[in-house]
């Protein structure tokens, strides 16, 4: 056994989910057993996404439990409007990246629009490609019921799934735009969903843009752990995309986000005055120069 693998991957190490102060010891990767005994205990745990190195070694060392490589990127890195845009083959290289930084989160990759809605069997070879070529731990796709058979397909093939429901940003054009789904009749069909999911092998349950009570009811009435993103606080797990939570893009936060940092401005402010200190002569100074 090499020394890396029995550093980060051995379950023989300390308990997971204790947060920051872990970096110095060895610690076992995330599973999604972990997430459902930590659900079970009435523990929270945290989501957020990356996509490059820095950004996942600082989450993983943060104690973030899962890292969502999310179609987000789309809107993130590539700088497009929307996810719809971006592909497979620009999201493996992010997930690979990715999964060689983290030690300890459970690594997720999103599966881009029509990557997975053809059929159960384009679901998996798109699975498996993230899997095999970027060695995700896990995958995410959008949908209600008509992608239960696609979630019972990547279960049975070995490759664990979150299955997203209420707003489904891949379907906005049919959704009317960004709506909160589940509300008055809906949320029984949101619980519906939830619980098909479940029942098709699902390790978990993300609900986007739902009412507070809705989500809590589907938490309640759930044996695997959900995530929220807009959904109120009574899910066992959150997830926010890094850039709003930590102020990396400017412009009007959705209502659920909140911002932890304003590294938009620390990074302006930095770029401003490395320009002026070149543009003034001061960089690089004698300390600088061999």
């Amino acid at each position: 056994m090499s020394e890396e693998w029995s550093s980060t991957m051995s379950e023989e190490t300390a308990p997971y989910g204790t947060g920051p102060g872990q970096a110095s010891k060895p610690v076992k990767r995330v599973r999604t057993h972990h997430l459902r005994e930590m659900k079970e205990r009435g523990e929270k745990f945290t989501m957020l996404t990356a996509y490059e190195q820095y950004a996942a070694e600082i989450f993983d060392e943060a104690g973030i439990e899962l890292l969502l490589v999310g179609d987000s990127a789309s809107n993130n890195v590539y700088g497009n409007e929307t996810s719809l845009p971006v592909t497979v083959d620009e999201l493996i290289p992010l997930v690979r990246a990715v999964t060689r930084s983290a030690k300890r989160s459970l690594v997720v990759a999103d599966l881009p629009f029509g990557s997975y809605q053809a059929s159960p069997e384009q679901a998996y070879l798109t699975a498996v490609r993230f899997m095999k070529e970027a060695n995700a731990h896990s995958v995410k796709l959008e949908g209600g019921l008509p992608m239960v058979p696609q979630v019972r397909k990547l279960v049975e093939g070995g490759i664990p799934v979150i299955a997203h429901i209420g707003f489904t940003p891949q379907s906005e054009h049919t959704l009317g735009g960004y709506r909160v789904q589940g509300r008055g009749d809906a949320a029984k069909l949101l619980l519906e969903e939830a619980r098909a999911m479940q029942e098709a092998g699902a390790f978990a349950v993300l609900m986007e843009m739902v009412p507070g009570d809705v989500a809590a009811d589907v938490t309640a009435a759930l044996d695997i752990p959900t995530i929220g993103i807009g959904a109120g606080n009574r899910c066992d797990g959150q997830v926010l995309v890094w850039q709003d939570a930590f102020g990396l893009r400017g412009g009007r936060m959705a209502r659920f986000v909140k911002q932890y940092a304003d590294l938009r401005t620390v990074l302006r402010d930095a770029a401003s005055a490395y320009a002026a200190d070149v543009k003034a002569g001061t960089f690089p100074a004698d300390e600088h120069t061999f």
